[in-house]
């Protein structure tokens, strides 16, 4: 089995970490977009034509699905990505899990980007699955940037930022940036800075597992963490074969790609 993944930056490793977990058996084909990164200020058809010679790279090696591992690329892009490569490829969009995390009761917060913070994409999904649920939606810049670039103090101050926003009663996190889920520990320690007494840990929803699951299905497969651990990489930078860049290396995610087996130079 081959899964493909597609992102500007390296936002893809949590959803590529998460088929690994499921599937250690699947090659992986990670494809993201150096050259023309970052996505989010990019005009909703620049954004979609960045995204659908990511993603030709990627078909190009002929996947069995692809994950859009991008929530701005799955609002601005999806339609079109679907419309040239489906139903021979099967992709899966990234969708901000606001509908489990409401589900649970008590006050939820939402962690996004500016762009993506209030936007009626935002604000409709809320009404969809969140109506009558207490929610805040927290404005992160320069998170996903200092994740890119693996830059620590940027990532510290961004959290702290986004935690002093965030109501100290909330009982759930909804991480809207792919980017975000690669620093899901620091997140969870910074809001539970300030915590009431009494109150349970906040319980952080990400979508890497939900997308990666989802992908094994419209694959044709289903999760099988016991298989072989022979899984392959390969790794596409604005289309060129390469090594997993250094940033990855430096996230958990990055390092348990590159522990299965050597990566798959692409010419």
């Amino acid at each position: 089995m081959k899964i493909a993944l597609m992102d500007s930056g390296i936002g893809l490793l949590a959803a590529a970490a998460a088929v690994r977990r499921l599937r250690p058996d699947a090659h992986l084909v990670l494809s993201s977009d150096p050259d023309g990164m970052p996505w989010g200020p990019r005009t909703p058809e620049d954004l979609a034509e960045r995204a659908l010679t990511v993603a030709r790279a990627a078909a190009a090696h002929r996947p069995d699905a692809l994950i859009v591992a991008c929530n701005t690329a799955s609002v601005h892009a999806l339609p079109a990505l679907r419309a040239a490569l489906e139903p021979g490829l099967p992709v899966v969009g990234t969708v901000p899990a606001i509908k489990p995390a409401a589900a649970g009761g008590g006050r939820v917060a939402i962690w996004a980007t500016p762009a993506t913070t209030g936007s009626p994409y935002q604000r409709r999904l809320i009404a969809d699955f969140a109506d009558g649920v207490q929610v805040t939606e927290v404005p992160c810049p320069g998170l996903a940037d200092a994740v890119q670039w693996a830059d620590e103090a940027g990532v510290a101050r961004a959290v702290a930022a986004a935690a002093a926003l965030t109501p100290s009663d909330v009982r759930a996190v909804v991480l809207g940036c792919t980017h975000y889920e690669l620093v899901a520990g620091r997140i969870r320690a910074a809001v539970a800075q300030g915590r009431p007494d009494g109150l349970p840990p906040v319980v952080l929803h990400g979508s890497a597992v939900a997308v990666a699951t989802q992908a094994l299905r419209r694959a044709g497969g289903r999760p099988a963490p016991s298989a072989a651990p022979d899984g392959g990489l390969t790794v596409l930078l604005s289309g060129r074969g390469s090594e997993l860049p250094t940033e990855a290396r430096a996230y958990t995610e990055g390092r348990l790609l590159e522990a299965v087996k050597p990566v798959t130079r692409a010419h």
